[in-house]
């Protein structure tokens, strides 16, 4: 593979590139896990790598609050978030899709960013950042910045609506309003892990001092061209008592679950197969809990 790189230390620098690079094919880089994989079975000629790996600003690399919530760079790795208390003790969905991604080499190097950018609708983190409701900030060559609710961030399978003077710079999670009784993620594949998941599940449930769901988030992967929020089931929930939930309740939100699956049929898992996991591992939260 014969392609250009630039290395990046500032945001300023960055910007800079990215504005001199418009009428150019370049591609962004970090930790390569993707990218790498794509470039050898496609190569691309006369391609530019912006190499984000070396960039030296908090707002790209760190995990920190904000006004909003916790915001997480996008060059933050899947360890990076696993070792977060915070995120630990606060967003367990978030922890738990990080532990699952790949292996432990690739979690060392595989970046939030990417696993968003790359837009598939297998992404572990960003299906758990789905059911998180995220915020993503993207900042252009201007150095104008907006924010987006994540749901706008995705257009379709590898489709994202970022523009090519764009860059994403960090997600912000909002923080718990109440809390978390359950919240992980499910995935379903097969094998563990390393490969991509058949279906997988995203879950985040918030209850008051009652007992009572308050917020919930779930979210679903590999069942449609795009990880959807499912927002039908998440609001037959709504003031639920979390331990008085029954079998009819659980039937219920499971079907408002399978409301929003569109799968298809592949080497992997038919339509039918994957439509009858997530119906189980919906009514699984509950089980569980």
């Amino acid at each position: 593979m014969n392609f250009n790189v630039l290395s990046p230390v500032t945001t300023s620098e960055l910007l800079d590139q990215i504005s001199e690079n418009q009428d150019r094919n370049f591609r962004f880089g970090a930790g390569y896990t993707d990218l790498v994989i794509e470039l050898k079975k496609q190569p691309h000629e006369g391609l530019t790598v912006i190499n984000l790996a070396q960039l030296k600003d908090e707002k790209f690399t760190g995990i920190s609050d904000s006004e909003k919530g916790l915001r997480i760079g996008a060059l933050s790795t899947a360890n990076d978030i696993i070792a977060d208390v915070t995120i630990n003790e606060n967003y367990p969905v978030l922890n738990s899709a990080s532990n699952q991604l790949a292996s432990c080499q690739i979690r060392q190097v595989a970046t939030i960013g990417g696993n968003m950018c790359t837009a598939s609708p297998a992404g572990d983190i960003a299906n758990a950042l789905v059911a998180l409701r995220a915020d993503c900030e993207i900042l252009n060559s201007s150095g104008k910045l907006r924010t987006i609710p994540i749901d706008s961030f995705f257009r379709g399978v590898r489709e994202t609506d970022l523009g090519k003077d764009e860059v994403l710079r960090s997600v912000i999670i909002p923080f718990n309003s109440s809390r978390a009784i359950a919240s992980g993620f499910i995935k379903i594949g097969t094998r563990r892990s390393m490969e991509c998941s058949v279906v997988s599940l995203a879950y985040h449930i918030q209850v008051d001092d009652n007992n009572r769901i308050s917020k919930a988030g779930i979210s679903i992967g590999s069942s449609a061209p795009t990880i959807k929020f499912t927002t039908s089931a998440c609001e037959y929930l709504i003031g639920r008592d979390f331990s008085s939930i029954g079998k009819f309740d659980v039937e219920q939100f499971a079907e408002r679950v399978l409301a929003y699956a569109s799968p298809i049929s592949d080497i992997r898992a038919s339509a039918w197969y994957r439509k009858e996991v997530l119906f189980n591992i919906s009514k699984s939260i509950f089980e569980n809990h």
